[in-house]
């Protein structure tokens, strides 16, 4: 018999920066599958194993005629092949002198995309806070539909740690869980419930102004609770109104908003500086709540801003789109609401179908006049923006995957919103390709988000597959 020897290599975890590797690997023999891996996983290694039959390899190769042309083919091209000899690998039994069996076709499993947007990102972060010997993550939280997916996203990080953990005390990530979580002294302790974990490890904070509403803070306020976070609501007005004396003090004059008689830089600036006070206010809770709980340590800022609106520069430079972390930054609004239903029913958390149900808003001018307490606030992203994040994930699925330019944009939307004349279609892609490019400067400092990079491995695998059926080497 002749001895084959393989060596199978998949990557798992976080490069340091942007990319996760998620590992998943396979064994296959002849197209069956025979075992896989876990795909999103907070295991550094995990093993699997499969009996087969080399035998049945051989059977199936010489099979195939393609195979005898290539090996003919490198034998006029290189000369004779190399003699290999037979190496004898003795019997088939095992020590108990029973024959093993065959590892049977086993199905192929594959994660919905609703999974794949929170468990990859939840592994993710894991692997970041555990490397960063960070006390765990603060997340400003709105309670919109973007930092709720942030959230709910650290919440499956907990579930996934807590289980590993509790399935084996002394494994890796349960050491890793005990020194995060500071309770380094008690070798044997490890989260009850993810509840308990989340307590130890997320700080969410709503920071409400006289513009936010009693809905959003009530939202943010219900999701931490479920999660287990440490929550916080705050005020801002006092620093905002600080900041406003300070130009007034300086200038003489005092801005108002654009419902109030002022002019609309006024309007813009009034809301820039309530998103930058949240910012500011982020990242000196992230360094002393750990100090006020009696921890040592700092915490890690996530931020929550979507691919969608960092194409569309829907948001403000050095906002709480300026953080450490963004694992929603390569998701689409779209994406992130299917997600945040599928979590609602997997993770039970209830709240997260009132979110997904509420418009988007910002909260950053004053409620109109009417307004109820604890009704929606009458600002909306989507009329802000002029256009729906419906159409704005057509237009950046458009730009970024098919590379569409601004007449290949509106070629390709023509044919595919028919409910709309070729006019209105133009100025649709008209105004998103004016915000796109005047706003490419927030691009330059947007903060890192999570990317799988399976495509890439899977692309390398395929190469490696090239070079092996045509028996040549890989170039260096």
């Amino acid at each position: 018999m002749i001895l084959y020897r393989y060596l199978y290599a998949n990557q798992r975890g976080c490069d340091g920066g942007r990319l996760y590797y998620d590992g998943c690997a396979m064994i296959v023999c002849n197209g069956q599958v025979l075992a896989q891996a876990k795909q999103f996983d907070v295991h550094e290694v995990q093993t699997i194993v499969a009996t087969v039959d080399l035998d049945d390899v051989r059977s199936y190769r010489a099979s195939i005629p393609s195979f005898g042309n290539q090996a003919a083919q490198e034998r006029q091209n290189k000369g004779p092949m190399p003699v290999l000899c037979d190496v004898d690998v003795g019997t088939r039994k095992t020590s108990e002198g029973v024959w093993p069996s065959l590892s049977d076709e086993i199905e192929l499993k594959f994660h919905t995309p609703e999974e794949e947007c929170c468990y990859g990102p939840s592994c993710w972060l894991w692997d970041f806070l555990r490397r960063s010997g960070a006390a765990g993550y603060f997340l400003p939280l709105s309670g919109g539909a973007d930092s709720s997916a942030v959230a709910m996203i650290v919440g499956g990080m907990t579930r996934m740690v807590t289980a590993a953990a509790q399935e084996d005390p002394d494994s890796e990530v349960a050491s890793e869980c005990r020194r995060v979580c500071r309770k380094e002294e008690d070798p044997s302790w490890v989260p009850s419930t993810p509840q308990e974990f989340a307590s130890c490890i997320l700080h969410t904070t709503y920071m409400g102004t006289d513009n936010s509403s009693k809905a959003t803070e009530s939202r943010a306020e219900r999701l931490g609770k479920v999660i287990g976070s440490y929550h916080l609501s705050i005020k801002i007005d006092v620093a905002v109104s600080a900041m406003i004396k300070i130009f007034t003090l300086a200038t003489g004059k005092t801005p108002n908003f654009s419902s109030r008689g002022g002019t609309m830089s006024e309007d813009l600036a009034l809301q820039n500086i309530q998103a930058r006070i949240r910012m500011v206010t982020a990242y000196l809770f992230a360094q002393l709540l750990p100090w006020v709980l009696g921890k040592q340590g700092f915490l890690l800022v996530l931020g929550s801003a979507n691919v969608d609106e960092g194409l569309r520069g829907y948001m403000t430079k050095y906002d709480c789109s300026a953080a450490d972390l963004n694992p929603i930054g390569a998701i689409s609004k779209g994406d992130l609401k299917r997600m945040l239903l599928w979590g609602a029913k997997e993770f039970q958390y209830d709240v997260l179908n009132e979110i997904v149900g509420a418009p988007p808003t910002a909260e950053l001018r004053p409620m109109a006049d009417g307004d109820a307490e604890g009704r929606e606030h009458s600002q909306t992203d989507e009329e802000d923006m002029g256009m729906t994040y419906e159409e704005l994930g057509h237009f950046g699925r458009l730009r970024k995957i098919s590379r569409c330019g601004p007449v290949s944009m509106f070629r390709k939307l023509c044919a595919r919103w028919q409910h709309l004349s070729p006019s209105e279609v133009a100025v649709k892609v008209k105004r998103f390709f004016y915000f796109y490019s005047v706003n490419r400067h927030k691009m330059c400092i947007i903060t890192p988000s999570y990317y799988n990079i399976i495509t890439l491995s899977y692309g390398y695998i395929l190469i490696m597959l090239y070079y092996y059926i045509m028996g040549t080497t890989i170039p260096s």
